[in-house]
């Protein structure tokens, strides 16, 4: 039996950017198994998360295949995982604020579910399951691109792909034709120092970070600066 549809079922499907023809496909998207537990004879999100799973790796493999013919077989394998992975899809699900949406137990929404890496990621596969099911392959695509296509780019970028300095300044100078600013400050006794960072990006604070050196402040910094530009140039029309 099909969950009950969230309330906020018409908002959700303007954020996903798709209208269901079965809305109860998108409500069952949205039904973790905690719910279930509480309401018996409701189904899950787990098959949907499955099959959405599938198209999701489809999609990309089929899309970096022709977007970068000279990569070769391990490079395309990195670059598939760079962005379907639960930590990204995670942040990407957190995008469409899909975690007011789930369907939690008391339990599971008592210690935090809606912001868990896992339950989020699974619902954001969910819905690729649910949209491919309501509308077929081109709308599953469509969705996907649109939410992974700038992560999949920056995946590209080459072996600073984990230095988030260089992957900051390389979409710096691609999106702005800039350079990143750092800033850094340190306190505490000499053998106990901590150091804060923030960078600017366009002359905007993008980001802010903490390390036990200059090197991981300004790391972290730098992470949380590619992010907030990473979603804020997915959001982009």
């Amino acid at each position: 039996m099909p969950a009950d549809l969230p309330s906020d079922i018409e908002a959700l499907e303007h954020r996903i950017g798709w209208t269901f023809a079965d809305q109860a496909l998108l409500a069952q998207s949205m039904t973790h198994r905690s719910w279930c537990a509480e309401h018996l004879g409701v189904d899950s999100n787990e098959r949907l998360e499955f099959l959405g799973d599938a198209v999701l790796g489809l999609v990309v493999t089929n899309h970096i295949f022709g977007l970068y013919p000279h990569l070769a077989e391990g490079e395309l394998a990195k670059l598939r995982a760079s962005v379907v992975n639960a930590q990204l899809l995670a942040i990407v699900a957190a995008e469409l604020d899909l975690g007011s949406s789930v369907l939690l137990g008391k339990g599971e929404d008592g210690t935090g579910g809606r912001q868990k890496n896992s339950i989020l990621a699974d619902a954001f596969e969910a819905v690729i399951g649910a949209i491919y099911l309501d509308g077929g392959w081109a709308p599953a695509e469509t969705f996907i691109l649109r939410m992974l296509g700038v992560r999949i780019e920056a995946g590209a970028e080459g072996p600073g792909y984990h230095d988030y300095k260089t992957r900051l300044q390389e979409l710096a100078a691609r999106r702005f034709e800039t350079l990143p600013a750092y800033a850094v400050s340190e306190s505490g006794p000499d053998h106990a120092k901590s150091f804060v960072a923030t960078v600017k990006v366009a002359a905007i604070e993008r980001g802010r970070g903490e390390g036990r050196s200059k090197k991981q402040a300004e790391q972290a910094a730098a992470q949380e600066a590619w992010e907030v530009l990473m979603r804020e140039l997915a959001a982009a029309p």
